[in-house]
C-alpha cells in the first residue's frame, strides 16, 4: 500500500527535500524516508502538498492529463467583477497559451485561516477579496498568472485540496498520513 502524506506547507518553504541551507525545505517538516512531492507549490504559496512513495501515484496526481482538480483560496488585490470571474471560467491567455476553464467564485476569507508570516502587503486605498478557484492543470505559477491576466493580482495563495485530499485540520507545518485513495 502506498504511503500518502498530506502536508500544510508554510509560506517560504521550498517544495523539495534538498536545499542550500538558507531556506527551509520539506525535510524540515517531514522526516519520512522515500517520499516525494506529487506536484509543487512555489515558496511564496502555502497549503496542501501531497507526498508519496509510489511513483505511479505521484505521476497520476501531478500530471495534468489526469485532470485531478486542485482548489485554491486566493486573496487578490481589487474587487472581482462578473467579467473577470467569467474570463477565469472560460480560460485565459497565460504566456501565449490558453488555460483550461477554471471553476471560480468570490468568497469570504476562509474560516480558521492562520496568519501568514510575513503578512501580505496592504494598501489602504485598494480593497482585497478572496476567490475559491479550482483548476485541473498546474503550470508554473498558473493561478497567480491567471488572476493577474484578468487584473486581479494575487496577494496570498493557499492550496486547499488536491483531488480527494484537503487541508482540513492541518495547521501550517503539520502533516498526517492519509488514505491512498486512487485519484479520479
Amino acid at each position: 500500500m502506498p504511503v500518502v502524506i498530506l502536508l500544510n506547507k508554510p509560506y517560504g518553504v521550498l517544495c523539495q527535500f534538498s536545499g542550500d541551507g538558507t531556506r527551509p525545505t520539506l525535510k524540515d517538516f517531514v522526516d519520512v524516508p522515500g517520499v516525494y512531492a506529487a506536484g509543487r507549490l512555489d515558496a511564496d504559496s502555502e497549503g496542501l502538498v501531497v507526498l508519496t512513495d509510489d511513483g505511479a501515484l505521484q505521476a497520476r496526481i501531478a500530471d495534468p492529463r489526469f485532470k485531478l482538480p486542485k482548489t485554491y483560496w486566493v486573496q487578490v488585490e481589487g474587487t472581482p467583477t462578473r467579467q473577470q470571474l467569467d474570463a477565469l471560467r472560460k480560460g485565459v491567455e497565460v504566456g501565449g497559451v490558453r488555460t483550461r476553464p477554471a471553476q471560480v467564485r468570490a468568497g469570504d476569507e476562509p474560516a480558521g485561516l492562520w496568519p501568514r508570516m510575513p503578512p501580505i502587503r496592504v494598501r489602504l486605498a485598494i480593497p482585497t477579496a478572496w476567490l475559491v478557484l479550482t483548476i485541473a492543470e498546474g503550470r508554473n505559477r498558473q493561478v497567480r498568472r491567471m488572476t493577474a491576466a484578468v487584473g486581479l493580482p494575487t496577494l496570498r495563495l493557499i492550496r486547499w485540496s488536491v483531488g480527494p485530499w484537503t487541508l482540513d485540520g492541518l495547521g501550517p507545518g503539520a502533516w498526517r498520513i492519509a488514505d491512498a485513495r486512487p485519484s479520479p
